[in-house]
């Protein structure tokens, strides 16, 4: 079993520097700054409470670079809004029936894979993980660097989710095989609601009544749209002991994805398929939904502005949400 982790960011780069280091057989697929880091350094910088490693592992530029083999599990762990041109390149690259794993936020991604693959698997990633300076990536989670929530999409288990979550577990993450996955992404989704809030207040800022409001907006849609899901947050018992904030020798936490990509530059934010997927759910089934409504336009604006992180204070922000 090879693993092809599209996408060698935060999440990615975690999952390939422990798969690798663990011995098991990864390829990377990169782009820009991030794949000539890798190519110039020889390798991965992957920094840990524990310790600080170089890890070399194979990286391409484009799937079309990979001879994908029948046992090849690909492991999507790019943001939301590239999964469809990834999706169409990997089609081109003759991708067929290989296990294709999403391992990212929102719960969109699944839905796409399964209209071009037939063996879809969801995966609900509970990590701590910073990329900021090409070349390096920085994980936080400790003893276990992770929690992941694993089953085939729609639902189910078979052998394949088996087999994922024993190699996950050698390469120091904790790995949940769930017959009905979904409903830990939907959990995920709810705490992701707060990424752009972080993104325009700055780190630290997900929580509080704020956050509850956004939060208990979702939960009126997921009720109207017969949506189930479980809390997958810093309130999951399986957290304590397994899975907590660790320190870095000399890092301080950037934050999440969303004011990771504010502070690269990216020029795109995955708003649209977090508080978007909020408001898209909210308009099927007649809930209203201002507050994500109005996380969507400035999560927007962050982007088209080039914003920092921070840019905004929590005034403002209520005043344009109408608090």
């Amino acid at each position: 079993m090879r693993f092809i982790i599209y996408g060698v960011g935060a999440i990615g780069g975690t999952f390939a520097a422990s798969l690798a280091t663990a011995g098991h057989d990864v390829v990377g697929i990169a782009r820009g700054e991030m794949l000539a880091a890798i190519r110039n350094n020889g390798g991965l910088t992957f920094r840990t409470p524990t310790d600080a490693q170089l890890v070399n592992f194979p990286v391409v530029g484009a799937p079309a670079e990979i001879a994908f083999q029948p046992d090849d599990v690909i492991l999507l762990t790019m943001k939301g809004q590239h999964t469809a041109p990834a999706l169409e390149e990997l089609r081109a690259a003759g991708v067929t029936t290989e296990a294709v794993v999403c391992a990212q936020n929102g719960v969109n991604n699944e839905r796409l894979a399964l209209r071009l693959f037939p063996n879809v698997y969801a995966t609900t990633v509970m990590l701590p993980a910073d990329y900021v300076t090409p070349g390096e990536v920085i994980c936080y989670g400790t003893p276990k660097r992770g929690l992941i929530d694993l089953g085939r999409y729609p639902l189910g288990l078979d052998d394949n989710v088996a087999a994922i979550a024993t190699t996950f577990d050698s390469a120091g993450f904790a790995a949940f095989p769930l017959e009905q996955v979904m409903r830990s992404k939907y959990g995920k989704l709810r705490d992701n609601l707060g990424n752009v809030v972080e993104a325009a207040l700055g780190h630290g800022s997900r929580s509080g009544p704020l956050m509850d409001a956004i939060q208990a907006e979702a939960e009126r849609v997921y009720a109207a749209a017969g949506t189930d899901w479980v809390a997958v947050g810093n309130a999951d018992p399986r957290r304590k002991g397994l899975m907590e904030m660790g320190a870095v020798a000399g890092i301080t936490r950037t934050g999440g994805s969303s004011i990771q990509s504010l502070k690269r530059g990216t020029g795109t934010i995955e708003t649209d398929y977090l508080n978007g997927e909020i408001v898209l759910l909210g308009r099927l089934h007649g809930v209203p939904t201002p507050l994500n409504a109005g996380l969507v336009a400035i999560g927007h604006e962050l982007v088209t502005k080039g914003a920092k992180p921070g840019s905004m204070s929590e005034a403002e922000l209520r005043t344009r949400l109408g608090l």
